[in-house]
């Protein structure tokens, strides 16, 4: 048996790792923690954890795939050189095994940013179209939570409007793991469904569009200036469902960020100073987000995510009739599985449009 196997090493032997690096940053944390009073200071302890936690887990996945090519290797000079057919059933077992773990390390190695590790702030906004969009921006929301229980990641709602009859006019939430807005980052734009609609009593198909935005959680590690002068806070008794549940104070939080004209609200949590807090670290990530499409210079893409919630502006479409599709408008990929995908089977979508930012933005021929 012969095998003719040439692994995408640039990536995982030729420095994008940055090991080394990693490994000295890692020995750093030690000494930081062993250091006086270092956990005395709470915040500042939980932020050097989350680096921590982030780049052991880098470390351990490439000491781990480089163990399995190293097991490849030696397998197969085994298998060449004793003509041993066992040890070659081996080593293609082993091969599979490390090319499987190496696309989904490959996948870390995308996520470069400098936010990219961070949790996310995500809000769906339903477009023109009363119940149906409503509902399809509902359908939206609950596919990213899906998907974020599916990685064990922690969903928190800060704001929900509700709909008029059906699903909801807006959400926001926080989505917390590490590369949590890395990944969901992919879904930032407008998504546009085609179906039989279920309001419809004359069973006509329908389109809905709803945008997603997604935006990085920032910490104090990442200065934002905000002016107190530049702030208009206005408390409100916040929405409910009725009953027990409904908060009889004015605890809901509404600030507006006067020079940007930005809004965030916060009404989920049961006192004003938390609902003032979580408000002012979804404005922070929002700032920060304007900031760093200024600084890239993209005002194209960023325009586009100005567009209207309507046709021509859809980054994905989900057709469920008459046939199942959802494709992906800037990669290109697509999937017939609607309803999985619906669920939070999102992983390829994000892998490739990852692949696809990364193929954008560099030169020919440095792939």
């Amino acid at each position: 048996m012969i095998l003719e196997i040439t692994p995408r090493s640039s990536i995982f032997f030729g420095g994008r790792f940055e090991i080394e690096k990693k490994q000295n940053r890692l020995d750093e944390i030690k000494r930081i923690e062993a250091m006086e009073g270092f956990w005395d200071d709470s915040t500042n302890a939980s932020k050097i954890q989350k680096e921590k936690s982030v780049i052991e887990e880098i470390v351990n996945t490439y000491l781990h795939l480089k163990q399995l090519y190293d097991d490849f290797d030696v397998l197969l000079d085994f298998a060449l050189s004793e003509n041993d057919e066992a040890s070659a059933e081996e080593a293609i077992g082993v091969y599979k095994n490390f090319l499987s773990e190496f696309l989904l390390a490959e996948q870390k190695v995308l996520l470069s940013g400098e936010v990219d590790p961070n949790n996310a702030i995500v809000t769906v906004n339903a477009g023109a179209g009363g119940t149906e969009s409503c509902d399809w921006a509902y359908m939206l929301l609950r596919m990213v939570m899906r998907w974020a229980e599916s990685k064990k990641f922690k969903v928190q709602v800060l704001d929900t409007q509700e709909g008029d009859s059906a699903g909801i006019k807006s959400a926001t939430i926080t989505v917390s793991g590490n590369y949590a807005y890395g990944l969901l980052k992919s879904e930032s734009g407008v998504h546009r469904l085609v179906r039989l609609s279920p309001f419809d009593s004359a069973g006509r198909r329908h389109t809905s569009f709803a945008s997603i935005f997604v935006s990085a959680e920032i910490d104090d590690t990442i200065e934002i200036e905000i002016l107190d002068k530049d702030l208009r806070i206005d408390v409100y008794r916040a929405g409910g469902s009725g009953g027990q549940g409904v908060n009889t104070t004015d605890s809901a939080v509404r600030i507006t960020h006067l020079p940007t004209n930005l809004v965030v609200v916060c009404q989920n949590e049961r006192s004003q100073l938390q609902n003032k807090a979580q408000a002012m670290k979804v404005l922070r990530s929002r700032l920060y987000d304007l900031e760093m499409a200024k600084r890239r210079a993209i005002e194209a893409e960023v325009e586009a995510n100005k567009k209207d919630i309507a046709w021509g502006a859809q980054i994905r479409s989900y057709v469920l009739h008459p046939y199942k599709l959802v494709k992906d408008h800037r990669t290109d990929f697509e999937s017939s599985q609607a309803e999985k995908v619906l669920e939070g089977d999102l992983d390829d979508f994000i892998d490739a449009y990852l692949r696809w930012t990364v193929e954008k933005n560099t030169p020919h021929g440095e792939l």
